[in-house]
């Protein structure tokens, strides 16, 4: 059974940075879901940071909340426990949250807090892509279930 690794927030866990969910509604994840294919994690959360926490954004090579705290060590930690739990179970794609310092796929906050969008990737997205697990964002459903399909079709 092919697993998916999915960012805990997009499945409903309250495990942001302001102690809220982006749960997202679609057919696809339902149907993962009843197929028990999806595994949910939260890289901060398993990094060891707490809920509700102060946000935080990259700049340059470090991870910094709001406070000026240095978090990059608690980011890292959480990217390695995304990755080995999909070494674990031989996941090889992901549905991550756009934007985030951890997951953004394509894009992250430019690390002034001032919302502003740049290209980008999360910590834990760039290491699982280093690693060969295949990376979508909420935003990129269909083209995920269609790179599920070849998957499964090959394993055939």
């Amino acid at each position: 059974m092919q697993k998916i690794l999915i960012s805990a927030c997009l499945f409903g866990e309250k495990v942001r940075f302001d102690g809220k969910s982006k749960k997202i509604n679609a057919g696809i994840l339902e149907a993962w879901h009843a197929e028990n294919r999806l595994i949910a994690l939260c890289p901060e959360v398993a990094g060891g940071l707490t809920i509700p926490r102060a946000p935080a954004e990259i700049q340059g090579e470090s991870v910094i909340n709001i406070l000026g705290e240095d978090v990059s060590q608690a980011f890292t930690q959480g990217a390695h426990k995304a990755l080995e739990l999909c070494q674990q179970h031989d996941i090889c794609m992901a549905i991550l949250k756009e934007g985030s310092p951890s997951c953004g796929v394509s894009q992250i906050n430019d690390g002034t807090f001032s919302h502003t969008k740049v290209e980008g990737q999360g910590v834990t997205a760039r290491l699982l892509e280093q690693h060969g697990v295949k990376v979508f964002n909420e935003h990129q459903l269909e083209v995920a279930q269609v790179y599920l399909q070849n998957l499964l079709q090959r394993e055939r």
